[in-house]
């Protein structure tokens, strides 16, 4: 029997390879007929799916193009929501509300920002004046180097130019004016930007885990666990860059700054608050907030103070990407320092500033992701949730209010059935007055026919 079934086995099996075999031999005739290659027909196949994935990929850049600025708006707020999500947690933990704790936060970092700005508008009021005659005498010098050149800039040159600009604005008004409206346009949306940014921070802090089960659930079941597991790796991966980032950028800002104040460079606070500010932006804002630096120095003090802080700004730097990039930065993404640097220019190159920012941050959560994936991680991950994690006392909280929902929800119902129940008996008492009425009006005619 077993021999027969084995037999039957071998056969069917030997049929499926005589077919195959069959559809090959057609297929490479058909070919052979038209004279086509294999080769080029092959590449042809491929060529169309190609242009069918470039052109939706065409239409999907075109889409998004139109509303860059909620785009932007988004990952921004998801930025300072992986910052603010662990003092949310924290206050959480302790017994504060979701939303009291997500306002908490939010205020706090407005007011953080806004005493930073303030601080540092008060030293560039009081070092303007100073800046100001430091860069007199930095002209005159530069003025005296050219005489000592063979180059006149004197006075009337200095009128000359300014002539000219004069002229070229009053003789183009129209570009004067496109330029203004572009200012105010470009500030309009930033104000935009930042109300929208804000707006979504508050849902992104109170709400974020279940706004991101909402949209697991919109993938199939088969894939829920995985897309479920990749994406709070990469939200990990994003955190840690974020909160890493603002420690080599703390750094950076302090090195600087306290090397600026040693030197008696003008507006060193301001200056360290700029590195900060430019460490969010790898490669790109080093040099420039650098640079900054630098020509303080030289402005204000002169050439030899500016080559001191070229030696601080190049120290600081090394530092950070040779000491706090490998130990601390690759610990927290796993990213190459060369990945690091392609991502920032093709972003900056592609999406300008906003691609510079998000470069590296959206490099890692990729990285994150695919190593998850590949790894099939969600099959074994014990950190894996699937429903909204709730602190002991919350759930208790939630419970409390179910049940007086539930509660309300009975009186409400027992309301309505008290007034059916009474809207009942209404109709039963008036029936009789009812018929009685008519009855009383059928025979009123009869008696007046007596």
């Amino acid at each position: 029997m077993s021999e027969s079934v084995a037999g039957q086995n071998t056969g069917s099996t030997h049929q499926n390879l005589t077919a195959g075999e069959s559809e090959q031999d057609a297929r490479a005739q058909k070919l052979a007929r038209t004279g086509v290659p294999y080769a080029l027909n092959t590449a042809a196949a491929w060529s169309w799916r190609l242009i069918v994935v470039v052109g939706a990929v065409w239409l999907v850049w075109q889409g998004l193009s139109k509303v860059s600025l909620l785009i932007i708006s988004a990952m921004v707020a998801a930025l300072l929501a992986a910052l603010l999500s662990p003092a949310v947690y924290a206050m959480r933990k302790h017994g504060i509300r979701a939303g009291g704790a997500t306002a908490i936060a939010e205020l706090g970092m407005i007011l953080g920002i806004a005493a930073l700005l303030a601080l540092t508008g008060q030293q560039l009021v009081r070092g303007f004046v100073s800046l100001t005659n430091n860069a007199i005498q930095g002209y005159q010098q530069l003025v005296d180097w050219l005489k000592s050149m063979g180059y006149e800039l004197g006075a009337d040159q200095l009128n000359q130019i300014l002539n000219q600009i004069e002229q070229a604005v009053s003789n183009n008004p129209s570009t004067v004016l496109r330029s203004v409206s572009e200012v105010g346009s470009t500030a309009a949306e930033f104000a935009t930007g930042v109300l929208i940014t804000l707006f979504t921070l508050v849902f992104f802090l109170m709400e974020g885990e279940r706004i991101w089960l909402f949209i697991v659930k919109l993938f199939p079941k088969q894939a829920r666990d995985a897309v479920n597991g990749a994406g709070r790796a990469g939200w990990k991966s994003l955190g840690a860059y974020v909160r890493v980032q603002i420690l080599v950028a703390a750094i950076d800002a302090v090195g600087i700054g306290v090397g600026a104040a040693i030197l008696g460079v003008p507006l060193a606070i301001p200056l360290g608050v700029l590195v900060f500010l430019g460490a969010f932006i790898p490669v790109i804002g080093a040099l420039i907030s650098g640079a900054v630096a630098v020509l303080l120095a030289l402005v204000a003090l002169g050439p030899v103070q500016a080559l001191i802080m070229i030696g601080i700004v190049l120290l600081v730097q090394q530092l950070e990407s040779h000491i706090l990039q490998p130990l601390i930065m690759g610990k927290a993404v796993s990213l190459h320092p060369l990945a690091v640097i392609f991502a920032v220019a093709g972003g900056s190159m592609i999406f300008g500033a906003a691609g510079a920012l998000f470069a590296v941050p959206v490099l890692a959560v990729v990285n994150s992701v695919v190593r998850y994936l590949a790894a099939r991680q969600w099959e074994d991950d014990p950190e894996l949730r699937r429903e909204e994690f709730l602190f002991p006392h919350e759930v208790e909280r939630r419970e409390k209010s179910k049940k007086r929902e539930e509660k309300a929800q009975k009186v409400v119902a027992q309301a309505r059935e008290a007034i059916r129940g009474d809207g009942e008996d209404d109709s039963e008492g008036t029936a009789p007055e009812t018929s009685s009425a008519q009855a009383t009006k059928t025979v009123s005619p009869s008696k007046a026919d007596m």
